[in-house]
């Protein structure tokens, strides 16, 4: 028997999209994160600090809901965490996300920053699901 295991949503728990604006190749976001989340809790008590496949995670979903369909990883060319993003001291960031498609691939290119601070940065390569 296969299990089918629920798919992880952030969105409108983890993080709200504040606004967002499309620009040529893709968008930007700017999204406000949820510090009384429970990953929090144990990513670290007194010191919250938001994991670095969450944030891989938050690109995924923005990515997924801009284009109205589902996505999966197959590849990923760089994905560097520069900054601690600190839900408290940063409660909101701004996600660039640039794409590039054919018919099966969709190639991501995303930084998430405050304006002063670069936060991440990630290069990927989805499938269509």
């Amino acid at each position: 028997m296969k299990i089918k295991a629920n798919k992880l949503k952030l969105i409108n728990d983890l993080f709200q999209v504040l606004e967002s604006e499309i620009n040529e190749g893709g968008f930007i976001a700017t999204i406000q994160l949820n510090p009384a989340h429970i990953v929090y809790a144990g990513h670290f008590p007194g010191h919250p600090v938001t994991p670095g496949v969450i944030q891989m995670q938050i690109v995924h979903e923005l990515s997924e809901n801009f284009i109205g369909k589902g996505l999966k990883l197959i590849a990923m060319s760089q994905c560097k965490f520069l900054k601690v993003l600190d839900p408290i001291e940063t409660p909101q960031i701004v996600v660039h996300i640039e794409f590039a498609k054919d018919a099966e691939l969709i190639n991501i290119k995303a930084r998430g920053e405050n304006g002063k601070d670069v936060f991440f940065k990630l290069n990927a390569v989805y499938q269509f699901v």
